[in-house]
């Protein structure tokens, strides 16, 4: 698996398939896995740089303040290793974030933006108060006995119920990552800037989809950044929660494909009926 040092941290990622690049940006908790269901159907048309977050999988701890922003700088230094001059952003929760940032700060950067069950505004108060007695807590207790809350935070009711050996399996990995890492990257959620009068100016086009369940960032932010974006398509999938691409891997993947077919940077895809999803 190839890094990047950038800031003091490696940055870890994983380069599959050939032709216009696609950087995947994952969810706070997670890492590059949860986009494996999605990873081989993009590999086939795309040159897909499926990246682990400061903090998160193999990348470096997250042992200093940052902010989004540093995130952002982090995708753009793998970039630059990479020779690639311009991506498609596809980025989920956290990841979203940084794709929409991305777009503001080095839009030259940016082919098109896919935006899954993310936000453009700030965290509310009620949440901040939440997340950081939940960080508390995890401190002092680790985070296990947390892991019913944080799935429910996570995954749909459809899934818990109907996929109670998926969200096992996240939990443990949710459990593998360092405190450190969750007390600075949920510092930095906490303290994200608002972008909402920023949207107007983002001009490439975007895919905004989001979990029906969601109870992190439920439809309503989906629907507020959809709206305020100038070239943007909503979808909602129906029962997923905030991991959409675990939850409905072949809806989500499908929306995905769709959007890059209608959407075509350097050359087209095939269209729906010789779409793989599997």
């Amino acid at each position: 698996m190839p890094s990047v040092q950038h800031d003091g941290y490696q940055i870890h990622y994983q380069c599959s398939g050939s032709g216009p690049a696609l950087v995947l940006l994952h969810s706070f908790l997670c890492d590059g896995e949860m986009w494996k269901e999605q990873l081989a159907p993009l590999a086939e048309h795309y040159r897909v740089i499926n990246i682990d977050i400061r903090g998160h999988g193999q990348s470096s701890t997250a042992d200093k303040p940052l902010d989004i922003y540093d995130l952002v700088d982090d995708v753009v230094a793998v970039l630059d290793q990479e020779g690639i001059d311009k991506a498609i952003w596809a980025g989920l929760s956290i990841g979203g974030m940084i794709a929409l940032r991305a777009a503001i700060k080095v839009p030259e950067r940016v082919d098109s933006l896919l935006l899954l069950d993310t936000h453009a505004g700030t965290e509310t108060r009620f949440k901040i108060f939440k997340y950081r007695m939940l960080v508390a807590l995890v401190k002092l207790f680790g985070i296990k006995p947390l892991l019913p809350a944080v799935s429910k935070m996570m995954f749909g009711r459809h899934t818990r119920q109907n996929q109670p050996a998926l969200v096992e399996y996240w939990q443990q990995k949710f459990s593998a990552m360092s405190l450190v890492s969750i007390d600075r990257v949920c510092l930095a959620l906490c303290q994200r800037d608002s972008l909402k009068t920023q949207l107007t100016g983002i001009s490439q086009p975007a895919l905004v989809l989001v979990g029906e369940e969601d109870a992190s960032l439920p439809p309503p932010c989906s629907e507020a950044l959809a709206q305020r974006l100038p070239n943007a398509t909503l979808e909602i999938i129906p029962q997923a929660g905030h991991l959409s691409t675990l939850e409905q891997p072949a809806a989500v993947t499908q929306s995905m494909l769709e959007f890059l077919r209608n959407h075509p940077t350097g050359r087209m895809i095939p269209s729906d009926d010789q779409i793989s999803t599997t």
